[in-house]
């Protein structure tokens, strides 16, 4: 666990650093950037300072890098120039600007670097494995659940910035793609990717680990994710509810007609 703790200590330095440059700019948004880069960087970590590159490690290091990239990227273009997310903007009228730049240290930016080191365990299961490291068949199963989530996940992304770029779109409900499917490919892509890395986590022989899976997935569903968004559309979007009526929730799924 001095790896996990290593790490923790590093993540803690970003953020504070982060908050720091918040406070100056006055832009808490900055930290929904972070945190695909958060795990990106717990990940390389924990990949070179535990010893041999084995297989596994290689195949989860490229893989974690390429969505925490990806996501970081997308992140970053769609919120640049729109300023402060709605979200913070409200935060900051509730507690008051006096209060809130040292609240949101807390509430915000701590908050987001201990979820990192939660949710990141499936990775120290993956890289201090007494196992081998070589490939099996659950590591292939990895794979393909990975790949389908990433498709989901960036597709999902893609077409949705796509939608919102068009004015002639304000106030209709994107429906086509992905979104055809599921009312959230992008949220049942990101979850997917995590359960291919506690499926790599089992396939190491690492079993608790997954409760960083669990985790994300629980906080997808219910807390930051489909259940918030999903009250915000229906006051938004009247025709939300007809969506609603015939497209899956989550689970990809065959519309209803």
């Amino acid at each position: 666990m001095i790896l996990f703790f290593q790490a923790a200590l590093i993540i803690v330095i970003f953020v504070t650093l982060l908050w720091a440059w918040s406070v100056f700019i006055k832009n808490v948004s900055i930290i929904d950037v972070f945190w695909g880069i958060g795990f990106v960087s717990v990940n390389v970590f924990y990949t070179f300072m535990s010893g041999d590159l084995t297989a596994r490690k290689l195949l989860v290091l490229i893989l974690v890098s390429i969505w925490g990239l990806r996501l970081a990227i997308y992140l970053a273009i769609r919120n640049n120039g729109k300023g402060e997310d709605f979200r913070y903007q409200e935060f900051r009228r509730n507690y008051g600007p006096k209060r809130y730049w040292w609240f949101s240290f807390f509430q915000t930016f701590l908050l987001q670097a201990v979820l990192i080191m939660i949710i990141s365990l499936p990775l120290l299961g993956i890289n201090t494995s007494a196992s081998s490291g070589s490939l099996n068949s659950l590591d292939y199963l990895g794979i393909v659940v990975w790949v389908v989530g990433f498709v989901f996940e960036a597709g999902g992304d893609y077409q949705l910035m796509r939608f919102k770029k068009n004015p002639t779109n304000k106030g209709k409900v994107l429906d086509i793609g992905f979104w055809k499917y599921t009312r959230h490919p992008n949220y049942f892509g990101d979850s997917a990717v995590w359960w291919s890395y506690a499926i790599f986590s089992i396939a190491s022989g690492s079993y608790w680990q997954i409760i960083g899976s669990i985790i994300m997935t629980l906080l997808i569903l219910k807390v930051s994710g489909v259940s918030l968004l999903e009250k915000s559309l229906k006051d938004k979007k009247p025709l939300y509810r007809d969506y609603i009526k015939k497209t899956s929730s989550f689970l990809p799924w065959f519309s209803k007609k």
